[in-house]
């Protein structure tokens, strides 16, 4: 999961790209839980389903559902195209777990997860 803070404390929570490799075009989101409701990392708050895969949705920020993504109920195909920008699944309130990367991070541990895969061959 992705996540960038909007405005203080306001958290759009999305897939990253990789993810959205793996599920394909997303063909519906649905949530369990209603706005303003508080929820806690770890929590399943809904699921997805696309073209080659299904998922249950694990939220990532401690605090309160702000909501889904409306332009999902439109074109859910926003996800694959677009998932750091209008391809977000849902807002929350609040902080983000312990141990979340930023941007940075995230690209930095992907960058050693691949470095360490090609020097022991793992990725064959």
């Amino acid at each position: 999961m992705s996540a960038a803070e909007d405005e203080p404390d306001l958290w759009r929570v999305g897939f990253t790209k990789f993810a959205t490799r793996m599920l394909g075009e997303l063909v519906e989101a649905q949530w369990q839980v209603s706005a303003g409701e508080l929820i806690a990392p770890g929590q399943q708050i809904g699921w997805v389903e696309g073209f080659k895969a299904a998922s249950d949705v694990f939220n990532v920020v401690n605090g309160e559902f702000v909501g889904g993504n409306p332009v999902l109920d439109v074109d859910a195909c926003i996800v694959r195209s677009s998932p750091y920008m209008e391809g977000w699944l849902y807002e929350v309130k609040g902080n983000p777990e312990d141990g979340s990367l930023d941007i940075d991070g995230y690209i930095a541990l992907l960058q050693a997860t691949i470095s360490k895969m090609q020097e022991s061959g793992d990725y064959d």
